[in-house]
């Protein structure tokens, strides 16, 4: 089992996006990239804490490669939006792919590259791609918040 970690928007749905995925085990939503110890959802909707909302993607190599969550990440949002998905607006909104290896850089250096290059995107793609720093799970609230909801995760 290997782990991957990304922030593209509000992490409901981008949660929903990869649990779909066929090799991935397990999601967890929660904060990273910021300063602060132990970020709550209050804290990190200031924009006061420098956290993203982000996905803990566990994956079974041998069924999802790394390349393949990079796929879906590029896909479940507009990576040209600064600091924004649809009506959600904030730092903690803030488009990246947080590597934990020196292999995970690569491949998003290079899926970032082919998708400069693949012409989808008149604006220019802000996404970042950097170290994974600390992870703080999300409260349990908004763990699979959709399913909690009752609403469809298709």
């Amino acid at each position: 089992m290997q782990i991957a970690m990304f922030a593209a928007g509000c992490f409901w749905g981008v949660e929903v996006a990869f649990r779909r995925l066929e090799g991935v085990i397990a999601t967890t939503v929660g904060y990273s990239g910021g300063t602060s110890k132990d970020p709550r959802y209050r804290d990190v909707c200031t924009g006061k804490t420098g956290h993203a909302e982000v996905v803990q993607v566990q994956f079974d190599p041998c069924q999802a490669s790394y390349d393949q969550l990079l796929d879906a990440f590029w896909e479940v949002h507009d990576p040209t939006t600064l600091n924004r998905q649809g009506p959600d607006v904030g730092t903690q909104y803030r488009s990246v792919v947080f590597y934990l290896t020196p292999e995970q850089e690569s491949a998003a250096r290079e899926s970032l590259q082919k998708r400069r290059e693949s012409g989808l995107h008149t604006n220019a793609i802000v996404t970042q791609i950097v170290p994974a720093s600390e992870f703080f799970r999300a409260e349990e609230c908004h763990q699979q918040y959709f399913a909690k909801q009752g609403v469809a995760e298709s």
